[in-house]
């Protein structure tokens, strides 16, 4: 088995869905996220979720945790979708 450095940084695929929330257009609140190990993965889901009836966007995104610290990163974006949030409120 390979050696593991358990403080090497850790990179998180992520698929984010938004739905339009109830009494409030045009406001959206996340739907669903799934963590995948590839950014492929993740990408696909997005695109296969942003074509469900109930949802209104999709982002594919990455982020880099850093284990000792707990700290994580400003997400990356692989893919986003019809409608997602500014990046400024990510």
């Amino acid at each position: 088995m390979p050696n593991v450095d358990e403080n090497a940084p850790k990179t998180h695929y992520i698929c984010q869905t938004y739905l339009e929330k109830k009494g409030a257009q045009g406001s959206l609140q996340i739907g669903k996220q799934f963590q995948y190990s590839t950014a492929s993965q993740a990408q696909e889901r997005a695109e296969r979720e942003s074509r469900a009836p109930d949802c209104i966007g999709a982002d594919a995104y990455m982020v880099v945790e850093d284990p000792t610290s707990g700290e994580v990163g400003a997400p990356s974006f692989l893919a986003r979708l019809g409608t997602v949030p500014e990046f400024d409120a990510f």
